[in-house]
């Protein structure tokens, strides 16, 4: 399905009623690869292309989506959204983003490798990685290894004049293995994904590092009951500055579901924390040179000096807000747009991780949490967590089975970054510490 059909389709839709309309078209190919003990366990390729079409009929508006593209089901699609939106209830908040906010020139942001790798070579690398941690001793079982490409092109067309598309690729390399025997196990895993092959890392240190992981909780202990300072490594940090975004999106503040509603230009994070939301980075995984609702989009600092500076805004919560969007808007295309973050991170300290712990005295390094333990109605936060306990400025020794329990107001303020920032996820965090947390252990 052309770009020129997704037009059409929005003609359709104009002529059989609506006042407006959008439509999103996502075309994708997945292949996946995982082995086992050195045997391959399953090879899966899937291509899909999958259609949503949103119409206006004033202020009223409806969603229906379809990956069926004859010209007859098109029409049948379009039907059935205009006698949708005809009985929807009004809706004075939901429209399309004016011309002047749309994108014009889109940038190129080398999200897209076009060098599809055969099965074969996903079969490898998953194989390589899971024998590179086999062969680290202490390592006695594992649970696999899995290889992964995808592709994707998303087209976006709105009845005001934007028409435009990109591509995106996906590469991913996992291990998980097991340390011990019986019931003195341990299992942790190593990922990477990137857009490029050749930004992959190699299945040989993945293994290294599966490996690694899992040897470093053996010998775990019960964590003692205290309030102490926490370290979280950053795939720890990077879930508190996810949660950060979720209490500022704007259908969160339109709707007085979020513990920072009332916080527009206060001070949330300490002097000098920088929290940034970036589309534009090459290669990021979480790049796009323009939102789903087709508006130009760029750089900004949600947290500057520590000070909240702007919600995360679709068209609608902006409306509702009383604010302009400003091109944080995602969407699939079963359900129309929300505000959603792009390449989101915390700025790092100065401090590298072990001088931001060379102080402790007791204390945790969190390396993992389990559950999901917060609530944006009220900044409350409690969940379980395994990782290490900290004596004397020093990792000692492995602990698990406990909780962690806070209020994010009062951890946000006590954030202090350390200077090991990556980009490694959508989302990115360094390590950071936090004073005086509750742990709940024996």
């Amino acid at each position: 399905m052309s770009s020129d059909t997704l037009a059409d389709l929005l003609d359709r839709a104009k002529r059989a009623g609506a006042t407006a309309a959008d439509a999103v078209m996502f075309d994708s190919t997945d292949t996946s690869c995982s082995c086992r003990k050195g045997k391959p366990e399953s090879i899966e390729r899937a291509e899909s292309v999958g259609l949503g079409l949103r119409v206006f009929v004033g202020q009223k508006a409806a969603v229906v989506s379809s990956s069926d593209f004859k010209s007859a089901t098109l029409d049948e699609l379009v039907e059935r959204a205009v006698s949708m939106a005809k009985i929807a209830p009004e809706d004075e908040w939901a429209a399309l983003a004016p011309q002047e906010l749309l994108a014009r020139d889109i940038p190129d942001l080398d999200l897209f490798d076009p060098n599809e790798p055969e099965a074969r070579f996903l079969a490898e690398s998953a194989a390589a990685a899971e024998a590179a941690a086999l062969d680290v001793q202490g390592i006695t079982n594992t649970e696999g290894a899995d290889a992964g490409y995808s592709n994707s092109r998303i087209t976006l067309a709105t009845s005001n004049g934007f028409l435009h598309s990109y591509a995106t690729s996906s590469f991913v390399l996992s291990v998980s293995v097991i340390a011990g025997e019986g019931t003195n196990m341990e299992r942790d895993y190593e990922y990477c994904a990137t857009r490029h092959r050749e930004d992959l890392w190699s299945p040989e240190l993945i293994g290294r590092k599966a490996a690694e992981k899992t040897l470093s909780r053996m010998g775990a202990r019960k964590a003692k009951s205290a309030q102490v300072p926490i370290v979280f490594d950053p795939k720890i940090a990077k879930g508190l500055v996810g949660v950060f975004s979720g209490a500022i999106s704007g259908a969160a503040i339109a709707r007085g579901t979020s513990f920072l509603k009332d916080d527009m230009g206060k001070q949330i994070f300490a002097d000098g924390i920088i929290i940034t939301d970036d589309p534009h980075i090459p290669r990021a995984l979480g790049s796009r040179p323009f939102d789903a609702e087709g508006v130009r989009n760029a750089k900004r600092n949600l947290i500057e000096n520590g000070v909240l500076q702007s919600w995360l805004l679709d068209m609608r919560s902006a409306r509702k807000l009383g604010l302009q969007t400003l091109g944080d808007a995602a969407r699939g295309t079963a359900s129309p747009p929300m505000p959603s973050t792009s390449n989101l991170y915390l700025t790092g300290g100065t401090l590298s991780p072990e001088a931001l712990m060379a102080d402790i005295k007791e204390g945790l390094y969190i390396t993992d949490t389990f559950g999901s333990g917060s609530n944006l109605i009220t900044g409350d936060l409690s969940v379980g967590a395994s990782g290490f306990w900290i004596e004397n400025g020093k990792i000692a020794y492995p602990v698990n089975e406990f909780t962690i329990a806070g209020n994010l107001r009062d951890m946000y303020k006590n954030l202090i970054p350390a200077n090991d920032l990556e980009f490694r996820y959508a989302t990115n965090a360094p390590t950071v510490r936090i004073e005086g947390m509750t742990v709940a252990g024996a």
